[in-house]
């Protein structure tokens, strides 16, 4: 197998499925090369439907360049709304053009006439009882354009790889790509296995005092006295240190300046309270991304074993699916555990998509497989240092894990000149995943 880039195995990316040489190239030559539309599993009634039963209006936006989040403040300040009455199902890349549904608690169609945004077109489409929610986002479709590729004719033999790879359909390791652990600064996981093993102060150090080539070289320089300050406790020192547009280590920071002078100066819970210091949602994010890489590691070494992704060995747990506008769904809380007997019999509902081969995100209420995938799983929690119990932890750092599928398949169509991947993936699942197989470029020379 062809070993990945040293940037993918840092988050438990070992290798690539397909051995073709890549077609190579370029992804995001502007926002126009990636476009991303969503796929909702959500009706709304039409406009003139009565406010009163039905108080969210239901727009769709299509962006280029924007945050959804941006956007959305954007959009609550242009119609003179709090930013908690807009809502949406998926969170998309700055980088492309992306088209979803927003919806806006009472809000009439006629107060979008008289806000403008730019690079924005916002078209209202009805009316519903309640908010879009992250479980209202069924997938994505995407029509991505790859400039100056070198051997574009490689692409339908890498295409005809991952046939076989899915068993007759276009498939991949449904890993979790580079954003998930920051693409140009990828410790995110780091901080989270600090986190889960209750290493406070190492996970506080990781964030703020790890440098990276990849970043500016006075972001490194800044790092590198943090770091030293940090061995000799001086943290108003490393708050100055600290350039203010990092402004989550200069939270953290603040929050070790403000709790200095409180009891024991090496009591771990000052590093806690500065892990809490940054939003809900990264903190949620750091354990969530150790959980990422867990699971990174587990399919990388089922790969390794030549274990197949497209249908279950005995051992196994699979979850089944629900087919939503063309996209097979995984349905993690249908779950069925694969004995030597039923094999045969849950492999054909792998071969019609309606179910998939899971691994562990594993958390308080994880259950390993059993034989040899139970034992791959359990490798890897070891080689890690982890176990269930030890995400049973404080706040927004607590989780109760699940199991996610190992597979992803897309109905991937190629045209050539320029060339273009159009396929769609449910949610959850990352393009670049998909893309990283034809192009086979170094993420980190992007």
């Amino acid at each position: 197998m062809r070993e990945a880039y040293p940037v993918e195995r840092a988050v438990g990316i070992e290798h690539f499925v397909s051995d073709a040489d890549g077609v190579g190239g370029r992804l995001r030559d502007s926002s126009a090369d990636f476009r991303v539309r969503e796929v909702e599993r959500f009706e709304a009634k039409p406009l003139d439907a009565d406010s009163g039963s039905y108080p969210y209006l239901v727009v769709r936006a299509t962006l280029r360049g924007w945050d959804t989040n941006d956007f959305a403040k954007r959009l609550s300040n242009g119609l003179g709304i709090s930013r908690e009455r807009v809502s949406w199902a998926g969170t998309k890349d700055k980088y492309a053009v992306t088209t979803q549904l927003f919806t806006l608690r009472k809000v009439d169609a006629e107060a979008l006439e008289d806000v403008a945004i730019r690079d924005a077109d916002i078209e209202p489409v009805g009316r519903t009882g309640r908010g879009l929610e992250f479980g209202d986002l069924a997938g994505n479709e995407f029509e991505i354009v790859v400039r100056g590729p070198e051997r574009p004719e490689n692409a339908e033999e890498i295409r005809a790889e991952l046939d076989s790879f899915g068993g007759g359909t276009p498939a991949v390791p449904n890993y979790f790509g580079q954003q998930r652990f920051g693409s140009r600064r990828p410790v995110t996981h780091e901080v989270g296995l600090h986190v889960v093993r209750g290493e406070w102060e190492e996970a506080v150090r990781s964030y703020v005092a790890n440098p990276y080539e990849s970043e500016p070289a006075d972001t490194q320089r800044a790092r590198r006295a943090v770091a030293d300050h940090f061995d000799d406790r001086d943290w108003s020192a490393a708050l100055d240190a600290m350039p203010d547009r990092l402004g989550f280590e200069k939270a953290m920071l603040n929050s070790l300046v403000e709790t200095d002078g409180d009891g024991d100066g090496e009591d771990p819970e000052k590093f806690r309270t500065a892990l809490e210091a940054v939003p809900s949602n990264l903190q949620r994010l750091f354990v969530n991304a150790a959980q990422s890489y867990g699971f990174n590691r587990i399919l990388s070494e089922r790969l390794a074993r030549g274990l197949p992704f497209d249908r279950p060995v005995a051992g196994d747990v699979v979850c089944f699916a629900e087919d939503v506008d063309g996209l097979a769904l995984p349905d993690p809380d249908r779950e069925q555990r694969v004995t030597e007997r039923r094999v045969e019999t849950v492999a054909r509902h792998c071969e019609r998509g309606r179910a998939f081969v899971t691994a562990p995100l594993v958390g308080t209420e994880t259950e390993l497989g059993e034989r040899e995938p139970g034992e791959i799983e359990r490798e890897v929690l070891d080689d890690l240092d982890l176990a269930p119990g030890d995400f049973d932890l404080p706040g927004e750092f607590h989780s109760t894990g699940t199991r996610r599928a190992i597979l992803v398949r897309s109905g991937l169509e190629i045209e050539q000149d320029p060339l273009t991947f159009d396929f769609a993936l449910p949610k959850g699942s990352y393009a670049t995943v998909v893309l990283r197989e034809f192009l086979k470029t170094d993420p980190a020379e992007e």
